[in-house]
C-alpha cells in the first residue's frame, strides 16, 4: 500500500473557502496550517491568487487573493516540509502581479482551465515555472469534456513543460469506472508526467475514487479535512491518511483541527451530503443550482428541486 511517490495535498482552506467567499479568520487558517505541518502534509492550498481589481476585498476574504503580507503573518517563511500552493484561474491573474519565487512563501500554482481554455493554462504554468514556482494544471469538469477535446488536451500537455496534471471531478458524477478509463487514456497520453486527482463527493464517491485513482497510478492527491469544500464538499483528509497508511503521517493532528476549527463550522455552513448536491452529481450537473437552494428559505424541500432539476432536463 505504501508507495513513496505520493504527496498529499490539503485544500480545506481554498475548497472551503467556495461555501463562506473565504471568510476565515486568520487564527482558523493558522490552526489548518498548523496542522498540515504536524501531520506531515505534503502541500496546503491556502487559497486562490486573484489580481486586486478581480473581486472585492469588502464581499471576500482575503484568502481569495493570498497577498503575501497575509501569507507570512500565518506562517513566516515557511521553514517546514509542508509546501504552499495557491490556485490560479485563467483570466483572473496578471502575469505582473506574480512575484518571482525568491520573493515569495508561495511554492506550487495549480492553473485551473477547462477544455477550451488549456493553452492559456500552459502558458501561464509555463510563466510561473519561469518564475521558479512548481506548476499543476486542474482542468476542471472532465465530466462534460467531449472525446476528441479531451484527446486534444491531452497531446497539448503532452507537449508542454508542466509536469503535473490533475483529473478534476468537479461535478462528483463520475464512478470508479469512469475513473479507472480517465486514468488509463491520461497516463497513455502523458507519459513521464504526474497525475493527480481532485474529486467531490455529490454522491459519496470522493473517497472511493481517489482510492481508484491511486491503484491506477495517481502520485498527487487532494483531500479536506472533514470533506470540506463546495457543495457536497471533498475527500475527507482522515480518510485518506487512514487508507494510506504512510508512516510519514500522522492522523491525530487532523482530528484536533477539526475537533477545534472544522466542526464548529457545521453551525453555519451546510457543505456533505445533501440531497439537492446528490441530484446535481447524479445529473452530472454544476452544483451552482443547488447551491443557490441550500441558501433559499426553502431548502428542505428536496422534492420540489428535485422535480425542477428534472423539468428542465426534459425541456
Amino acid at each position: 500500500m505504501y508507495r513513496k511517490e505520493i504527496k498529499v495535498l490539503d485544500c480545506t482552506v481554498r475548497d472551503g473557502g467556495l461555501m463562506n467567499k473565504w471568510q476565515f479568520s486568520k487564527d482558523f487558517v493558522k490552526g489548518v496550517y498548523d496542522s498540515c505541518v504536524a501531520a506531515g502534509i505534503d502541500y496546503m492550498e491556502i487559497g486562490y491568487i486573484s489580481s486586486e481589481d478581480q473581486f472585492s476585498h469588502d464581499e471576500f476574504g482575503p484568502w481569495k487573493f493570498c497577498a503575501e503580507d497575509d501569507l507570512r503573518e500565518i506562517m513566516g517563511d515557511n521553514n517546514t516540509d509542508t509546501k504552499i500552493s495557491v490556485m490560479a484561474d485563467i483570466g483572473r491573474i496578471k502575469y505582473d502581479d506574480i512575484r518571482p519565487k525568491s520573493e515569495s512563501v508561495i511554492d506550487l500554482f495549480r492553473v485551473a482551465c477547462y477544455d477550451y481554455q488549456i493553452d492559456k493554462a500552459i502558458e501561464l504554468a509555463h510563466h510561473v515555472m519561469d518564475k521558479g514556482y512548481e506548476a499543476t494544471i486542474n482542468m476542471m469538469a472532465v465530466s462534460k469534456v467531449s472525446e476528441r477535446a479531451l484527446n486534444q488536451v491531452l497531446e497539448d500537455v503532452a507537449n508542454s513543460r508542466v509536469p503535473i496534471f490533475y483529473l478534476v471531478d468537479s461535478f462528483g458524477s463520475l464512478y470508479s469506472e469512469d475513473i479507472n478509463n480517465l486514468m488509463q487514456r491520461y497516463k497513455s497520453a502523458l507519459p513521464g508526467k504526474t497525475i493527480g486527482f481532485h474529486g467531490h463527493n455529490n454522491t459519496q464517491l470522493a473517497f472511493a475514487n481517489t482510492i481508484e485513482c491511486i491503484i491506477d497510478g495517481a502520485n498527487m492527491l487532494d483531500a479536506t479535512m472533514l470533506g470540506i469544500g463546495r457543495g457536497a464538499g471533498n475527500c475527507p483528509m482522515e480518510l485518506l491518511l487512514s487508507f494510506l497508511k504512510n508512516p510519514k503521517y500522522k492522523i491525530e493532528p487532523i482530528i484536533k483541527c477539526i475537533q477545534d476549527y472544522i466542526y464548529p463550522l457545521k453551525k453555519d455552513i451546510d457543505w456533505g451530503y445533501f440531497i439537492p448536491y446528490m441530484i446535481t452529481g447524479a445529473q452530472n450537473d454544476h452544483p451552482r443550482s443547488a447551491l443557490a437552494w441550500m441558501a433559499s428559505e426553502h431548502k428542505d424541500d428536496y422534492l420540489s428541486y428535485y422535480e425542477s432539476v428534472v423539468k428542465n432536463k426534459e425541456i
